[in-house]
């Protein structure tokens, strides 16, 4: 029985050590991806999935969804891409928790964490703290955006998507105003009364456009 009970101990030990070595391997090994190749339309179906999930408060769905976008748009190793996706999910909801700009504004360190390792494994070098500070304003946009103008929305996607890629924010206009489109959609069927299937299909529809548009600029 000690011989048994000694052989289970130390298959659970071996089990132990080679799931050490691989979380360790996932996070820690050199790991660079080209970020500009990505699958526009598999990203934008993923990022509907994740605004609906975000809106319905599925935490947990969106953190799969998440993972999942991690190893389509960014080709994250397993461990990797749920530690990363923990930071975005975590700096999500506390902006979405949030009520004035001191409160979202304490998404930042979050969301930097998550372009930190980004930038980690991405061929395109950026400014990780610039672009998590970009990433919140346009949310802070959004989320008061009866205090903004028409365009502003769209500007903001666009800047943050041009310190990502190291390029022109003018080159992403389209991207940004596709996407902006998209959420007035969101919002103003939410605020009158709740957002259907066809409305789901309509925002699904900008978002892929957005997407190949963001694609197209970055591919060339």
């Amino acid at each position: 029985m000690l011989k048994v009970l000694t052989r289970i101990l130390l298959c659970l030990l071996l089990v132990g050590i080679l799931l050490g070595v691989w979380v360790a391997f996932d996070l820690y090994r050199d790991h660079k991806v080209n970020i500009r190749a990505f699958d526009a339309d598999e990203v934008a179906r993923l990022d509907t999935a994740m605004w609906r999930s975000y809106y319905s408060r599925r935490r947990v769905q969106m953190f799969r969804e998440l993972t999942e976008l991690l190893e389509t748009q960014y080709k994250l190793p397993f461990w990797r891409r749920y530690l990363v996706a923990y930071y975005a999910a975590k700096g999500a909801f506390i902006f979405k928790d949030g009520k004035s700009r001191e409160d979202y504004v304490k998404a930042i360190p979050d969301v930097q964490k998550f372009y930190d390792e980004i930038r980690a494994v991405s061929m395109t070098t950026f400014d990780a703290k610039r672009v998590a500070e970009l990433e919140v304003e346009w949310w802070i946009v959004h989320r008061e955006r009866a205090k903004h103008g028409e365009g502003d929305l769209a500007r903001a996607l666009a800047e943050t998507a041009g310190e990502i890629y190291q390029m022109p924010p003018e080159l992403f206009l389209e991207h940004g105003d596709l996407r902006a489109k998209a959420m007035e959609i969101r919002d103003t069927k939410a605020e009158s009364g709740g957002v259907t299937e066809d409305d789901w299909h309509q925002i699904d529809d900008l978002l892929h456009r957005s997407w190949r548009s963001l694609h197209n600029v970055v591919a060339e």
